[in-house]
């Protein structure tokens, strides 16, 4: 496919994201996908790497249960050959912590004959990490939490 056609793909994704509509953007996975959300899960629930259609079905249950988004933003798309990188911003809500939260995004996706085979999530950690910090969690030492992520 063409990096125009690779970037239409993307930009549907992103939009039924925004309107909530998770069985669109999980009919343009492929089965076998691989998803990495940088972070360490022990701090940012939703970190992590998942593989295949289930396991990213999985995720989006849990964005529900930790996030309240207001706005979820695709600014801008670059492609080249059979990768689009989107950038973004995020406002919202930890609804476990009520904390607020404000961040920008960048999305890589991979493509292969109109489907998405890979995506890669890069945000600012630390603002994810205080978000979900408890009174507990927020005493831990940062070098905890830099070798946690790794």
């Amino acid at each position: 496919m063409s990096e125009q056609e690779n970037v239409q793909i993307v930009e549907q994704v992103c939009i039924a994201f925004e309107q909530g509509n998770i069985a669109y953007l999980l009919a343009t996975l492929a089965e076998d996908i691989e998803w990495y959300i940088v972070g360490s899960q022990k701090y940012i629930p939703l970190a992590g790497k998942y593989h295949g259609r289930d396991q990213i079905a999985q995720i989006f249950s849990k964005v529900g249960e930790y996030l309240e988004l207001h706005q979820f933003q695709a600014q801008e798309f670059i492609a080249q050959g059979d990768r689009v990188a989107v950038f973004g911003h995020a406002l919202g809500r930890v609804k476990p912590t009520n904390s607020s939260l404000e961040y920008d995004w960048v999305h890589v996706y991979t493509l292969y004959d109109g489907k998405i085979i890979k995506f890669r999530e890069y945000l600012d950690t630390a603002t994810m990490f205080a978000a979900f910090s408890s009174p507990e969690t927020t005493s831990i030492k940062s070098e905890e939490y830099i070798s946690a992520s790794k």
